[in-house]
């Protein structure tokens, strides 16, 4: 398995995608609503949709540190600081483009087999509260890379659709319409 083919299009497609959300909401908002939109979140314990943005960027920017072995970058550790300081700090939308744009660049940095090491090779992630996995690299970019990005990436779709901004599925999977036949 190339975890590179598999991560990298999938990080680029649905942050590609984010960006094209929040661009929307900009054009829909008023100079007020889009300085409010980065603190909007679907529930009281939720973060915010600025911690969703930066947290979904987290996720990449791991990926990539625990697949080379190699130390957190000073990007992602500032990323995460600011998503845990979104609701004090939550930024503006245009914050938000530039970290989804930092993130998409840095991927496609990233030679075509540069993630790629054994599947079965070992791989420890902690949380912060001190709980600690045991995985491979396999079961770390399937149960969670993948899942704990798109729970981000989704939580952002959502509150941006509870916030009326006026996305759709076809903005969600905007990527698919590259395989669509002629005359469907």
């Amino acid at each position: 398995m190339s975890f590179t083919k598999l991560l990298v299009p999938t990080f680029t497609q649905m942050l590609n995608a984010m960006s094209g959300w929040i661009s929307k909401a900009e054009l829909q908002l008023n100079e007020s609503e889009s300085k409010n939109l980065m603190s909007a979140r679907l529930a009281s314990d939720m973060f915010p949709l600025s911690t969703q943005v930066r947290f979904a960027c987290v996720q990449a920017y791991e990926a990539v540190s625990r697949l080379k072995k190699e130390e957190f970058t000073e990007v992602r550790n500032a990323l995460l600081e600011e998503g845990r300081n979104a609701a004090d700090q939550p930024g503006t939308i245009s914050d938000a483009q530039v970290r989804i744009s930092q993130t998409i660049t840095m991927l496609n940095a990233l030679s075509e087999t540069e993630l790629d090491t054994e599947t079965q090779s070992s791989l420890v992630h902690e949380l912060p509260d001190g709980m600690t996995f045991d995985l491979t690299a396999e079961q770390y970019v399937r149960d969670w890379v993948i899942p704990q990005f798109y729970f981000h990436t989704m939580a952002a779709y959502a509150i941006l659709r509870h916030e009326k901004i006026e996305v759709g599925k076809a903005d969600y999977v905007a990527h698919m319409f590259q395989y669509v036949r002629p005359r469907t």
